[in-house]
């Protein structure tokens, strides 16, 4: 059997905002946005690196019911602001330069980079609080 990795869910807490911060500030590509009446106005919104055709991440807003119940989706949508509802990892090949840039462009990191056992590594998030990584190494 064969499997490929094709979407990372990556949830957030409004959809325009994410969708601004991943392109301009992070130069993803926008990949997908459609509006489903139907389904609620369900949006299916898919962002991706420039390159990696094969990859994208779903800027999935936080749903009420049917999916969750109130109580859930209020501790969703916390557990997103504190940063502790997952992340993305970033490899790069110039981790001090993608800083540079990242922070020109008004990325606000809360962890500079720093040698680790396994390279080069800082640390930022976005505008919902999910942690994201850039990484440097092998």
């Amino acid at each position: 059997m064969r499997m490929q990795l094709r979407h990372v869910n990556q949830w957030v807490h409004d959809q325009d905002e994410a969708l601004v911060f991943y392109t301009e500030k992070l130069g993803m590509e926008l990949r997908d946005d459609v509006t489903i009446p139907e389904m609620g106005n369900f949006r299916w919104l898919t962002v991706g690196p420039v390159g990696q055709p094969d990859v994208a991440v779903v800027l999935m807003a936080i749903p009420g019911a049917p999916v969750f119940d109130a109580e859930t989706s209020e501790q969703l949508k916390s557990l997103v602001a504190k940063g502790a509802a997952g992340g993305l990892f970033f490899a790069t090949d110039d981790c001090q330069a993608t800083f540079e840039e990242l922070s020109r462009l008004g990325v606000e990191f809360n962890q500079e980079p720093m040698e680790r056992p396994w390279g080069k590594d800082a640390g930022f998030r976005d505008p919902s609080g999910n942690q994201i990584r850039l990484v440097e190494g092998p």
